[in-house]
């Protein structure tokens, strides 16, 4: 019964930051989506990239299979539901900060393409770059209103006005 009610109190837990941090349902879901999107491509792309005699391009379809793993265990954990410790990772994926996904997608889409520069792996890719793109995104925030950049703007020039009086002064 214990059992039950921890993993009941989990989610709410790991679905605080990414509201701390602005992420509005539907882009939330865009991010996740995109994610499975990416894994397919993924690893429909690595399976015909390993599909050949080079040892690099079966070394890059390896690691975009093992890519979307890691995006369908992180952004899809009902996908892997026979796996123990899926909804673990899943959960502790779901701590980190948009910030961190970004860098964590971007950099494992990123190194298929270093190991071997091919259209497969470019375009297997693409999705996956594409989801860590969503989440740097989400980390920079909602764009200011002109009003409230007035504002600030503002205010700055005349802390700077009274630095300039007050250093007029001093000199005198």
């Amino acid at each position: 019964m214990s059992g039950a009610g921890g993993a009941a109190v989990a989610p709410a837990s790991s679905a605080q930051p990414a509201q701390e941090e602005g992420m509005t349902w539907w882009y939330r879901w865009l991010c996740r989506l995109s994610g499975v999107l990416g894994a397919v491509s993924c690893a429909i792309s690595g399976l015909f990239n390993c599909i050949t005699i080079h040892p690099l391009n079966i070394a890059a379809g390896v690691w975009m299979i093992m890519n979307a793993s890691v995006l369908l265990l992180c952004e899809a954990p009902f996908c892997c539901q026979f796996m123990e410790f899926a909804n673990a990772v899943a959960a502790k994926a779901d701590r980190l900060r948009s910030w961190q996904k970004a860098i964590f997608y971007c950099g494992m889409a990123v190194v298929p393409i270093v190991i071997s520069l091919t259209l497969t792996t470019l375009l297997g890719n693409a999705i996956a770059f594409a989801t860590g793109v969503l989440y740097g995104l989400s980390a920079l925030g909602k764009k200011g209103d002109a009003i409230s950049y007035a504002r600030i703007q503002q205010q700055r020039q005349q802390v700077d006005e009274e630095k300039l009086t007050d250093a007029l002064e001093g000199e005198l």
